[in-house]
């Protein structure tokens, strides 16, 4: 006879063999909500740009007779790319500054006067004019005497020994006078007039110089020609282009952001640029200006992100012309839950998440509970969730696409944007 089996032992083999058929539960890893300030963002495209571009011209007419520069080469501030022909022009210059030469000798010696020794003979001259009027002053009062007394004395003999007298007598003013002006020097106004015409012709030799300045055609700034307007042996004329210089030590990436978007874009706000053509490459810069004229037909503005190019022995990394796609705000700041984006689950009807319950340690089992999501703003490797969701809630990162509804789980560990607490 077969021993009777009660309905408890059947309870618990039927318990038994449903506990062995379940898996067990699968280690997962989870992070803890953060609620941070964020900014909505969007990408806009736009271009490289030099920061500045010139198109070094000639301001003398001429022939180039030197060009030491090729499309592509680096040029620094003030290095000449073009030499013109300048042999007449150093002519005039050294013809200039030969009359400027006599003219401040001319000047020098009236401002220093007459040296002592020319001074003496004019005293000696005036002195030798005194004794010869005195001396012809006395013949003619002899012979004056004569005439009177003894009457031999004829009239052409008066005549003749006053105007010898008198002609002395003016001679004798005469070395007067010069001898006083060389004692005195030279008038102001002479010394004055002499000094303009020194500085007259000094300014004719600057003006020259500077001519020929000008035969040298120098890059006012750092950078690359991109182009070349003529060549060697070819006349340049007056205000002709020589070549193209563009300045791309820094950059601008100017994008264009629709007019909605522009109240929230401020000069000196970072922003994160990416050229396509370089891929893996990530570019920090700052809002430069905002120009204040939109598209009359599309209703956007320029906006110039200032970026630092990255320069090496084979040139400029970021090159003018190039496509690039910037990303900036288009939102005011706000509060926003925060989450790794290995938390969200995608290929449901709408993205979601595993949130643990609260309280969940390591090591000890759970159950998650799966909560649908709407992505917001991303902020580096986080992601803003919209759902029902509260700061420092646990979600799982790792695991969770293993996770079957209603089954329980095991926290491994915690981790947090830099490190696992354990």
């Amino acid at each position: 006879m077969r021993p009777q089996v009660s309905y408890v032992t059947l309870a618990l083999l039927g318990l038994a063999a449903v506990l062995r058929a379940q898996p067990p539960a699968s280690p997962v890893v989870a992070v803890a909500l953060v609620e941070e300030n964020v900014v909505a963002t969007q990408t806009f495209v736009g271009s490289v740009m030099p920061v500045r571009t010139a198109t070094i011209g000639s301001a003398v007419d001429g022939r180039v007779i030197e060009f030491a520069v090729e499309e592509g080469d680096r040029v620094e501030a003030n290095q000449p790319v073009a030499q013109l022909l300048t042999e007449t022009i150093e002519l005039e210059i050294a013809a200039a500054e030969a009359e400027l030469d006599d003219r401040r000798q001319q000047l020098a010696e009236l401002e220093n006067g007459l040296r002592p020794e020319e001074v003496e003979q004019c005293r000696a001259r005036m002195a030798a004019a005194q004794a010869r009027h005195e001396f012809l002053e006395a013949r003619r009062e002899r012979v004056a005497l004569v005439s009177r007394t003894q009457g031999a004395a004829t009239e052409d003999e008066l005549q003749e020994s006053a105007s010898a007298a008198l002609e002395a007598e003016e001679l004798y003013r005469e070395a007067v006078a010069a001898h006083e002006l060389a004692r005195q020097g030279a008038r102001k106004e002479v010394i004055a007039q002499t000094r303009a015409q020194v500085a007259l012709q000094e300014a004719v030799v600057q003006q020259l110089r500077d001519r020929l300045k000008k035969h040298t055609l120098v890059s006012r700034f750092a950078g690359y020609v991109v182009s070349k307007h003529t060549e060697v042996g070819a006349w340049v004329t007056q205000g002709g282009p020589v070549a193209d210089v563009v300045a791309i030590d820094e950059v601008d990436v100017v994008v264009q952001v629709d007019e909605q978007s522009i109240p929230f874009v401020r000069p000196g706000q970072d922003a994160e640029v990416e050229i396509p053509a370089l891929p893996g490459e990530r570019f920090m810069g700052k809002v430069f200006a905002v120009v204040p004229r939109a598209d009359a037909r599309s209703r956007t503005l320029p906006v110039k992100i200032r970026i630092a190019n990255k320069i090496d022995e084979s040139g400029p990394l970021l090159k003018a012309g190039m496509y690039a796609r910037a990303l900036l705000p288009v939102g005011a700041l706000q509060a926003a839950i925060l989450a790794p984006k290995d938390a969200v689950v995608l290929g449901g009807q709408s993205p979601m998440v595993y949130v643990l319950p609260t309280g969940t340690k390591v090591g000890a089992p759970a159950t998650p509970q799966p909560v649908s999501v709407e992505l917001g703003v991303s902020k580096g490797a986080l992601i803003q969730l919209r759902g029902d969701l509260q700061p420092g809630q646990l979600v799982i990162t790792r695991g969770n696409e293993r996770i079957r509804p209603g089954l329980p789980v095991t926290l491994a560990e915690i981790e947090t944007a830099n490190r696992s607490i354990p």
